[in-house]
Parts: C-alpha cells; sequence; structure tokens
C-alpha cells in the first residue's frame, strides 16, 4: 500500500490532476484530522492512506474532469459529511466559494476544525437538512453549481439540490458505475426541478478502487416553489416516472 502523498501524485498523473505540493500539506492535515475525529465519530469507513486518497481525496477531483471550473464560482457541497467533495475542491482551486451543509452536529464540529486547520477563507458550514435548506430564500437558487456524494437514488438528490442552484447552473451527482437505471427513474424529477440531464463522465479510480460515474444536471428553469418537500418526504417517496 501506498503513502498518501504518493498515491495522491501517482494517481493524480493517471487521472490527469495535478497535485501540487500546498496540496498535498492540505491533504495530510485533512487526513490526520479525518484518522484522529474518525476514532469517536462515524465520517467514514475508508481507512488506511492509499485508499483516503484515492476514494476521497482523488474520487473529489474527479469533479475537474467533468466541467469546467471558473473562479469565483459558489459551490454548495450538500451532505457533505468528512468535507468531500468540497474540501479537496478548494484546495485544488483556492477562489471558489464553498458552502458545506451537514444535519450532524458532530460531523459539523469535525468540519469547523479542519476548515480552522486548513485556514480556508470563504468556506461556509450550515448545519442543515437539505430539504430545509432549498426552503431558505437567502439558499435558493443561489449557487452555480450543487454537488453531492450521497447514497441516496438519483431522483432523491435531483430534489434535493436542483432547488439550491441558480438557472443557467450545475448539478453533479457523484455515483458509482452502473447508473443507467437511476438516470430512467430519475428522468421526471430531474425536470420537475428545472433541470436536463446533460451529460454523464465515466472515471476508473487508479488501481482498481473501483469506477465513478459523474452526473451533470443542466439547471434550466426555476424550481416550482412546492420543492422540495418537506424533511424525509423525497427520500420517503421519490419522484419516480
Amino acid at each position: 500500500m501506498m503513502k498518501l502523498e504518493e498515491a495522491l501524485i501517482e494517481g493524480g498523473k493517471i487521472l490527469g490532476i495535478e497535485i501540487s505540493c500546498d496540496m498535498l500539506d492540505s491533504f495530510r492535515i485533512h487526513y490526520e484530522l479525518l484518522t484522529e475525529f474518525n476514532k469517536h465519530t462515524n465520517l467514514t469507513s475508508i481507512e488506511g492512506e492509499e485508499e483516503v486518497a484515492v476514494k476521497h481525496f482523488l474520487d473529489s477531483l474527479t469533479y475537474f474532469k467533468a466541467t469546467e471550473i471558473m473562479d469565483n464560482q459558489h459551490i454548495v457541497d450538500v451532505g457533505s459529511g468528512a468535507g468531500f467533495p468540497g474540501i479537496p475542491l478548494k484546495v485544488k482551486s483556492p477562489l471558489l466559494a464553498i458552502t458545506l451543509v451537514e444535519s450532524s452536529l458532530k460531523r459539523v464540529k469535525f468540519l469547523e476544525c479542519l476548515i480552522s486547520s486548513l485556514r480556508l477563507p470563504d468556506v461556509k458550514i450550515i448545519r442543515s437538512r437539505a430539504e430545509d435548506m432549498g426552503r431558505i430564500n437567502t439558499q435558493r437558487e443561489k449557487y452555480d453549481v450543487a454537488v453531492a456524494r450521497g447514497v441516496a437514488e438519483l431522483a432523491v438528490l435531483s430534489e434535493l439540490c436542483l432547488p439550491l442552484v441558480k438557472p443557467g447552473g450545475v448539478f453533479i451527482a457523484f455515483k458509482g458505475p452502473s447508473i443507467e437505471g437511476e438516470l430512467t427513474e430519475s428522468g421526471k424529477a430531474i425536470e420537475i426541478m428545472g433541470g436536463r440531464l446533460e451529460k454523464t463522465v465515466k472515471i476508473s479510480l487508479p488501481w482498481n478502487h473501483g469506477d465513478r460515474s459523474l452526473v451533470i444536471i443542466k439547471k434550466e428553469r426555476y424550481t416550482p416553489d412546492k420543492y422540495p418537500r418537506r424533511a424525509g418526504i423525497p427520500k420517503k417517496r421519490p419522484i419516480k416516472p
């Protein structure tokens, strides 16, 4: 098994993503804090320097293979958990403004410690469920990009994330390799939320650590006021064809 830094550099080369020395320093701090907090807080089941390097850091950075990044974009990371993908995106592109949405107090405490340790400007944490976040006037349809690595199906993620994206923006869902069924079943939810499926980018992580599908959904119209529905309903009763 490779050390974190070696895996990041060599894996980055395989993916075509440049990893700078400053990024290595930041990812080392993130890894050490993650390991320490994970002893008492359920942040991730992924352990070991190589696996964390590939399945968390490099996986987050595949975002840059899916869409063009512009300086000063406002990105919302829904269900940020241990800071993925939002923190690696900020570390890679420091001029981005990042909002991390997380409902768990223990995970919020970790994120606060992480941001302080990394001294990251323009990173905000909002403790909220995504359904509630999407109904706050100051947050609704305010972001250029929404990202989510959550395990919920795409129809559910679309209802949680698209209401936060301004028309003209995009929602990028980090999903596994077998996405075709979800794409079919999420079509109605995406359309109702004002979105349109733009493309799916397939990526293989280095050293057989798995395959990734990045689903890019363009926000074309305003989301109807009734969405997202109240907390728990999108997952319990997802919008299906």
